[in-house]
């Protein structure tokens, strides 16, 4: 069989029945694999970044090392990989050292259940293009993203030193957070595929459903990221949170927190380990917004209208790969023209926006899923919906009524204490100073007052 008739034989979907029967030798080329593409990625996600940013800057970016610069990040890492290694006297050497580990490690571990194509020939065993897949492995992926908090926390406060600590802190608070609001962003798709496993949830994307309302067979979208438009939007946004990207990098800032949790760490190889997970983080939550939301490692449905072996072999690897690129871009895109927000404003975008949203979508969406079922009392299921959306209406109004008021009694407040500086300059707020004060009338007056005073100081008769 030659290579061309394996990239158009049948495309098999695998299942979670295709998964733990591989050799150990071909999960040991899966894993190799895997670490040698994520560290790859890297390499030229950095150079990619830096020469994108600078076309839309009007610059050329890093030109020099190689062509096109592309061996300016392969430079880089050698340089970080090379220098000296200091470690401040203070620091707790253990918590200090394996908190880059702990950073780093997670987010390899967390590409183990994104599926990247589907069953193919790989040295004579069929195989799914997956390392693993669990019936629970999105949870896995969320598990993984926790403990990689704890990296951040560990750096900071092993670090011993006020910046880090504060860097740490405001990390993990970020993290925490915006994971709430991922978790949440994800049960709409539970909700439809009817399972946590990865390669379930790309194989139920792969041809849309059919809704059936008042005898009307109304078709579907295939991809989620079109039938469920709010939790990818949602999902969009926390996925720039959780990796601590633009406009959400605030646990760290040139002003306030210098680098943030990882200030004392030199420009060396721990410092090029956390830079490596952060850039890996990128790569995992753009995986899996790939897998959840657009279609996995499926091309795209103009091109599989013309060529039907589009999804076919390891032609998918092209297609997630391609996905990938547009997503990276995209937080390149964020980087080069949002500014940063302030940190009141990032907690409040997350408990008091993107998690209520995201919970009154979830209401709805189960509503949807329950009128679906077959032999469900349809009646109670658009009573128990409509209760739910005038519910989330009322709290809306509430919430709208108690912020106008606010802000008209902000308003007020604010008229009355203008009012009461106009009438009287000296009262509240910052002193005012006199208006006889030498620097309102020059240099010359506050020189010749100072003589004046002097003059009037010397007693009559003294020389």
């Amino acid at each position: 069989m030659n290579a061309w008739s394996l990239l158009a034989a049948a495309p098999a979907d695998p299942t979670l029945d295709d998964f733990g029967k591989d050799p150990i030798g071909i999960v040991i080329f899966k894993s190799a694999v895997i670490f040698i593409v994520l560290m790859l990625g890297v390499l030229f996600g950095v150079w990619f970044e830096r020469k994108l940013i600078s076309r839309m800057q009007n610059r050329y970016g890093p030109n020099r090392a190689g062509k096109f610069g592309l061996l300016q990040s392969v430079a880089d890492g050698l340089k970080m990989g090379l220098k000296e290694d200091l470690m401040p006297r203070t620091v707790d050497k253990v918590i200090y050292f394996i908190a880059p580990v702990v950073l780093s490690v997670p987010a390899f571990m967390a590409f183990s259940v994104i599926p990247m194509g589907p069953k193919v020939n790989l040295f004579g065993t069929e195989t799914p293009l997956q390392l693993t897949d669990l019936p629970v492995a999105v949870l896995l992926v969320l598990a993984m993203a926790s403990i990689g908090v704890y990296g951040i926390v560990l750096a900071g406060w092993g670090s011993r030193s006020p910046y880090s600590m504060l860097g740490g802190l405001r990390a993990s608070a970020q993290v925490v957070s915006y994971e709430i609001a991922m978790g949440l962003s994800f049960v709409g798709v539970f909700l439809f595929a009817g399972t946590l496993s990865t390669s379930g949830i790309v194989a139920a994307q792969a041809s849309g459903n059919t809704l059936s309302l008042g005898g009307l067979d109304i078709p579907m979208p295939s991809w989620y990221m079109i039938l469920l438009l709010p939790s990818f939007l949602i999902y969009i946004v926390t996925m720039l949170g959780e990796t601590n990207r633009v406009p959400f990098d605030l646990p760290e800032g040139e002003g306030e927190l210098v680098g943030g949790f990882q200030t004392e760490y030199s420009n060396s190889l721990k410092f090029a380990v956390i830079m490596l997970a952060e850039y890996v983080n990128v790569f995992v939550v753009s995986a899996v917004s790939i897998t959840l939301f657009m279609g996995g490692w499926r091309a795209p449905a103009p091109i599989t209208t013309f060529w039907p072996e589009a999804n076919t072999g390891y032609w998918p690897l092209l297609w997630f790969f391609l996905k990938m690129v547009l997503l990276f871009a995209f937080f390149i895109w964020c980087r080069a023209s949002l500014p940063r927000v302030r940190y009141d404003q990032l907690m409040a975008l997350g408990w008091k926006i993107l998690i209520p949203v995201n919970l009154g979508w979830i209401l709805l969406v189960a509503t949807v899923r329950a009128l679906q079922i077959e032999g469900v009392d349809r009646t109670m299921v658009m009573i128990l919906g409509a209760l739910v959306v005038v519910g989330c209406f009322a709290i809306w109004l509430r919430f709208d009524t108690v912020l106008q008021r606010r802000k008209e009694s902000r308003a007020a407040q604010v008229e009355a204490e203008f009012e009461q500086l106009q009438a009287e300059p000296a009262a509240g707020g910052f002193p005012v100073p006199p208006l006889d004060l030498p620097h309102y009338r020059g240099a010359a007056a506050a020189i010749a007052e100072t003589r004046a005073n002097k003059t009037a100081e010397v007693p009559s008769g003294s020389n």
